[in-house]
């Protein structure tokens, strides 16, 4: 593991928070974004992962309104910004607070995307171009699924920010990183103990991965069925995919995702209305990881 990226791994320690209503733009909230910020940071997270196709300027003010918490991307997509752009952001950011911003990048999904093809050799062309703009492969990460872009992260970036897995995933990543690079998988929690009212809301938040075959093929890879993956998902996809309970059982979930060898886990709150942030289920939250 080279200096850089155990710093990083010491930086955003073993738990973050991933939300996609952080990244918004709307002048009219960002007192409230800034604010939440600042309070995930008092918490005793480590990171914040912006959801969406996020970009430096989305993580810049969070970056302002807090003083360690590092802010990623998760993710943004290697279609819709330029190499150049990405880089420039980066080093502005860079100059500006040295080590709190950290690029994610994706491939994105085939049906999202126009003109989608060879996204492997597409991912490796736009880390060239980072390469050649000075942008440092400690400094970026790459949501991973599969082997080859597993050995992407880990040859060409600081490590893998798999998105949608299970603990089986991260210990086959795991495996094919090695022990150096970081991995800090994504993994959802709904707050609720009721089975019925849980998987609803976890099961109305799936159904648009479920339209997404980088997904669907990855949990077949993983052993699920034609079934678990149609639907809506089934009962048994949903319990791998989110956790669900009460407290003690919530924070068993993620203990596994660092038994199986992930160095962070990158917490998303589900909710019925995915457009408020869930400043009352994160405390709640970091109450149960302390």
């Amino acid at each position: 593991m080279n200096e850089t990226t155990a710093s990083l791994k010491d930086s955003i320690g073993r738990y973050g928070v991933w939300n996609a209503a952080l990244r918004a733009e709307a002048p009219e909230g960002a007192g409230e974004r800034a604010e939440a910020a600042a309070e995930l940071e008092r918490l005793g997270f480590g990171a914040l992962w912006l959801g969406g196709n996020s970009a430096a300027r989305h993580a810049a003010p969070l970056i302002g309104a807090t003083s360690r918490i590092v802010v990623g991307t998760s993710i943004q997509s290697i279609w819709e910004h330029k190499a150049s752009e990405a880089a420039a952001g980066f080093a502005e950011l860079e100059v500006s607070h040295p080590g709190r911003f950290l690029l994610g990048l994706g491939v994105s999904h085939g049906p999202s995307v126009k003109g989608y093809s060879r996204p492997y050799s597409t991912m490796v062309g736009y880390l060239d171009e980072l390469d050649r703009a000075g942008m440092r492969s400690e400094h970026r990460v790459l949501a991973a699924l599969g082997p080859k872009m597993l050995d992407l992260s880990r040859d060409r970036a600081a490590g893998a920010i798999p998105y949608l897995v299970t603990p089986e995933h991260t210990a086959q990543a795991r495996e094919r990183l090695g022990d150096g690079p970081l991995l800090a998988p994504e993994f959802k929690v709904v707050l609720d103990s009721d089975p019925s009212r849980a998987r609803a809301t976890a099961r109305a938040y799936l159904a648009m991965y479920l339209k997404l075959p980088n997904y669907t093929r990855n949990f077949l890879n993983l052993g699920f069925t034609d079934a678990d993956v149609t639907g809506g998902g089934s009962d048994r996809l949903i319990d791998a995919v989110f956790a669900w309970g009460d407290d003690a059982t919530i924070r068993a979930r993620i203990d596994a995702f660092h038994a199986a060898g992930a160095d962070h886990v990158a917490l998303q709150l589900v909710e019925d209305d995915m457009t408020r942030l869930p400043r009352e289920g994160w405390r709640r939250l970091a109450a149960l990881l302390t």
